[in-house]
């Protein structure tokens, strides 16, 4: 049986619910959002996104295999990944992406992932959703992710937890993409994420938690969780000298016109 609640406002475009110890209680304190987008990063956390999404009214789900984990891509996981994606409670391909970071898996595994990823969005009408982290003093991962979205054109998409490369974001925007902010803009030595924040065109910007990862001022520290959202979106409004309001209307609006909800 599902778990229904109003819709009032404020949206969470990037979560993993399966990752908090205890979900469903943070799903009770955001009873209030109207969305909760909470993604997989294999077939297993997929399956679990996809069950909260059927037992929240403002959850959603997104499934796919996070780059850190693309060389466990096979057949089997794909026709998995696929089987879930029919749902209409998903919204999204992903979290997929490029990570350098981590050595986790080649960048040659990561790009046959990011193919599949891009059929099943393409497939099912989903969003991609992508994440990319390079070595530190590198910027090799976004230069390639930068690369592969100008050869591959994906028609809807948004670059999580955005780390402030500009030419990364200038890419996504001028290919229709959007861009979301998490915790790490509020956190006081990411001047140059506020600015970016602040630069870019509003009908663009999304906010998200990255639950349980990020989490903002003032609750570093803790486990993040979706109804923390709200102290990003206020330090996005600061950062653009708008009112609240007016940001959790847009954000709010600029999730509902990507993911469709």
């Amino acid at each position: 049986m599902q778990v229904c609640y109003p819709t009032f406002g404020m949206t969470d475009t990037h979560a993993h619910l399966d990752r908090l110890e205890a979900p469903d209680e943070a799903l009770e304190r955001a009873r209030d959002l109207r969305a909760v987008l909470t993604l997989g990063t294999d077939a297993a956390s997929s399956a679990a996104a996809l069950g909260f999404a059927e037992s929240w009214s403002n959850v959603y789900a997104g499934v796919g295999l996070h780059p850190t984990e693309a060389g466990t891509f096979s057949e089997e996981v794909a026709d998995r990944l696929r089987a879930l994606a029919a749902h209409p409670r998903v919204r999204a391909s992903g979290e997929t992406g490029i990570d350098y970071y981590w050595d986790a898996a080649t960048p040659a595994d990561q790009l046959r992932v990011l193919a599949f990823q891009l059929e099943l969005a393409l497939e099912r009408d989903l969003v991609m959703v992508f994440h990319v982290r390079s070595k530190e003093g590198s910027d090799a991962a976004e230069r390639d992710l930068e690369a592969w979205l100008r050869e591959h054109e994906p028609p809807r998409f948004v670059l999580h937890a955005f780390g402030g490369d500009l030419r990364l974001a200038e890419t996504g925007l001028e290919l229709g993409g959007y861009v979301s902010f998490a915790g790490n803009l509020t956190y006081k030595k990411n001047a140059h994420l506020r600015e970016a924040a602040a630069a870019l065109p509003a009908d663009r910007l999304l906010v998200e938690t990255d639950s349980p990862y990020l989490p903002p001022v003032p609750k570093r520290g803790r486990k993040n969780e979706p109804a923390f959202v709200r102290y990003t979106l206020e330090v996005l409004a600061e950062a653009r000298g708008v009112p609240f309001e007016e940001m959790e209307r847009v954000t709010d609006a600029n999730a509902a016109r990507l993911f469709r909800w």
